[in-house]
């Protein structure tokens, strides 16, 4: 009896799934095979974990200290589709890091402190629909930096310090819907810019410091169903630039620019808001920034008034004309009538 005890002691017993899920589990993580979750979040990590189950699909990495993504580190994951880094300290992404992720639809790196993207850095992403990247470093834009995103759909650029787009920077993303370029510093809307967004729905750029747009930026945007331009340094707008625009139904909104209210803008948006297929949806809250006598009064409140007091103006200034024309002729006659009277006394 006591040698079968033995026995049973050193026969090794069989592994349960759980037991050999956990022995891929990097400490401080939660695999949750059943789900194909890895959840990693504030585990104080400095670098990605190289224990991860091969099967996982979701990697919540969130929340730690890592400020390194070399190249291949995910190469043992390939069947990733969620991959969230969002609120680390990363500053490098090596060229590759993402290369063997054929199947990854969503990356989050917001909240790091990325300045740059090289073209190696969206190498391998073809499958990528989402990409996150709010509240980096970034400061310019280039023909590289999305060079591979072929299928990308919804791009968030929120909270950088973006002031340069490069022509062709969205070449690649025929497919793109979202575009969120919020709270940047972009002071100009160049033409060809969004020249490859055919599909694009939602272009965001609000906050920025926008006060001159070319006159075809929007134009080659043929799906666009909402252009937000609200809080820059707009003060008016060329009827041309929204006019390019030809979907069937798009709303736009410009709130909280410092409006040059005068005739040239009360006709300009007369004109706009006429249009059928083009939606003013925040017309009644745009706001004056000048002249000072029309600082903070609201612009559907003397838009009537803008044209009128140019028209009182002419008048004022084609009367005055009018009068010293006819002052001048009277003085003339007068005076010819004099010299008339003058010569027939000398003549008799």
């Amino acid at each position: 009896m006591r040698q079968f005890l033995l026995l049973l002691l050193f026969v090794p017993a069989p592994e349960s799934s759980s037991k050999s899920q956990s022995s891929w589990c990097e400490f401080g993580c939660d695999c949750r095979g059943d789900v194909k979750f890895t959840l990693c979040s504030r585990a104080l990590f400095t670098r990605v974990p190289s224990r991860v189950p091969v099967t996982t699909e979701l990697l919540d990495l969130s929340h730690n200290h890592i400020t390194v993504i070399p190249g291949r580190s995910f190469g043992s994951i390939r069947k990733l589709r969620v991959l969230l880094l969002q609120n680390n300290n990363i500053s490098v992404v090596e060229d590759g890091s993402f290369v063997q992720l054929e199947f990854l639809q969503r990356l989050d790196l917001s909240w790091n402190r990325i300045s740059s993207l090289s073209e190696g850095f969206s190498l391998g992403l073809a499958a990528l629909r989402e990409l996150q990247l709010t509240h980096n470093r970034l400061s310019s834009l280039d023909s590289r930096s999305f060079l591979h995103l072929d299928g990308l759909q919804r791009l968030n650029l929120t909270g950088n310090a973006i002031h340069t787009i490069q022509m062709r920077s969205f070449a690649s993303m025929s497919a793109l819907r979202q575009l969120h370029l919020e709270d940047n510093r972009l002071t100009a809307l160049r033409d060809g810019t969004f020249s490859m967004l055919r599909s694009l729905e939602v272009l965001n750029l609000e906050g920025n410091q926008v006060n001159e747009t070319d006159v075809g930026v929007f134009k080659p945007l043929t799906s666009l169903a909402l252009l937000n331009l609200a809080r820059n340094n707009l003060s008016s707008v060329c009827f041309k630039t929204f006019l390019s625009i030809h979907t069937y139904s798009t709303h736009i909104l410009l709130e909280g620019n410092p409006w040059h209210c005068d005739c040239d803008l009360q006709r300009t948006f007369r004109k706009l808001r006429s249009i059928q297929r083009l939606f003013l949806d925040d017309y009644y809250n745009l706001s004056c920034g000048a002249p000072p006598v029309l600082e903070n009064y609201r612009l559907m409140d003397v838009d009537t008034e803008l044209c009128l007091a140019e028209t009182v103006t002419v008048l004022i200034i084609t009367i005055t004309v009018v009068i010293t024309v006819l002052a001048a002729m009277v003085m003339g006659e007068r005076t010819r009538k004099k010299k008339k009277s003058r010569h027939n006394i000398i003549l008799t």
